[in-house]
C-alpha cells in the first residue's frame, strides 16, 4: 500500500518479491476509479499511469468498477497477477466497490494475487475507514462532496489507518504538526507515509518499506 505509486526501485523490487516473476511475464489490471471523483488537473494520474505502464507488463488492463456487469468485472480482477488501484478520492472507491456489490469478490481475489495501492486504493482496507474517521483526519469534504455522510468499509481487514502524502510538496499542510493534531485525536492506529514508502502485509505480516519518511501512532 503507497502513497503515490512505484515511485522508487526498492518500491518496485519489493511488488517483484511479492509477484516471484518478471513485470513481462505478468498480468496488471490498473483501476482508475478513485481518480474520477477529484477535480482539476489529472496530471499526477497520467504520471503514474505512465510510470506504471512503463514497467513492461505481459498485458495492461484498465478496469473502471462503475457501470459494468458485476461478474465481468470480477473475472477481470481474477485474469490479473498484479491489481492496481490508483488514487483520488477513498470514499468513492469504498463506495463503488460496496455499491456495486464487488466486495467478497473483490476480497477473494487478493487470496492469490498482489494488490497495490495508491493513496485511495491504500485507505479503504481499514475497518475504521468510517464517518468518525473522516471527523478525526478531516476528510469530511472529500465523503460531503459525494453528496454522502456515511461510508461502509468495504473490507475491514486491519485495525490501524493508512494516511498518505506526509511531507509531499503536493500537500504542503501535511508536516508533522499535522500528523501530531491528527495522532491526538485519533482513537485507532495512523500510519502516515510519505511518497516515498509503502505499507506491504505479507501473510499477516506487515512491514513499512520505504526510501522516504514515515511515523506510525499506535
Amino acid at each position: 500500500m503507497t502513497a503515490s505509486g512505484l515511485r522508487n526501485e526498492t518500491l518496485r523490487d519489493a511488488l517483484r518479491d511479492m509477484l516471484g516473476k518478471p513485470f513481462g511475464s505478468a498480468n496488471v489490471v490498473y483501476v482508475p476509479t478513485a481518480s474520477v471523483a477529484e477535480p482539476g488537473d489529472h496530471g499526477w494520474f497520467v504520471a503514474d499511469l505512465n510510470r506504471l505502464h512503463g514497467l513492461g507488463w505481459r498485458e495492461f488492463d484498465v478496469l473502471e468498477l462503475n457501470g459494468l456487469p458485476r461478474q465481468m468485472v470480477l473475472d477481470r480482477l481474477l485474469n490479473a497477477d498484479v491489481i492496481y488501484v490508483e488514487g483520488g478520492n477513498h470514499y468513492h472507491l469504498a463506495r463503488s466497490i460496496t455499491g456495486n456489490g464487488l466486495a467478497e469478490g473483490f476480497l477473494q481475489s487478493l487470496e492469490n494475487r498482489v494488490y497495490v495501492g495508491v493513496s485511495a486504493g491504500s485507505m479503504i482496507f481499514s475497518r475504521n475507514l468510517t464517518e468518525h474517521s473522516a471527523d478525526v483526519i478531516g476528510d469530511t469534504a472529500d465523503l460531503h462532496v459525494l453528496g454522502a455522510t456515511t461510508v461502509e468499509p468495504p473490507f475491514g481487514l486491519f485495525d490501524w489507518y493508512l494516511k498518505p502524502h506526509l511531507y509531499s510538496p503536493d500537500f504542503p499542510e501535511r508536516d508533522d504538526a499535522w500528523a501530531d493534531r491528527i495522532a491526538a485525536r485519533a482513537d485507532f492506529p495512523i500510519y502516515f507515509i510519505d511518497d516515498e514508502t509503502a505499507v506491504r502485509v505479507r501473510d499477516g505480516t506487515v512491514e513499512v518499506i520505504s526510501e522516504g519518511r514515515w511515523r506510525f501512532h499506535p
